[in-house]
């Protein structure tokens, strides 16, 4: 049995560009994407799903992390220091 790798395409980190299957590791690639333009596009992609998730109150007490943000500021200490 033969791996088709055809049709996949991917954003290499390191040399910022469309690559093949055939391309860098997996470690330092984004996709595999359809087309050449959708993983041309992957950092701005994944710059607004972060974006998202960091934004949404589903998964993130804004409010609690700005408390806990000013108690670090205000000196909390010991093993109380949240």
């Amino acid at each position: 049995m033969t791996d088709d790798h055809g049709g996949e395409y991917y954003w290499c980190l390191t040399h910022h560009r469309v690559e093949p299957y055939d391309g860098c590791k997996a470690a330092d690639r984004l996709g595999p994407y359809k087309s050449p333009e959708e993983a041309q596009h992957a950092l701005e992609r994944a710059e607004a799903r972060n974006e998202a998730w960091e934004t949404d109150p589903t998964f993130n007490d804004l409010e609690e992390e700005e408390e806990k943000r000013k108690e670090r500021e205000e000196g909390a200490w010991g093993p109380f220091r949240i």
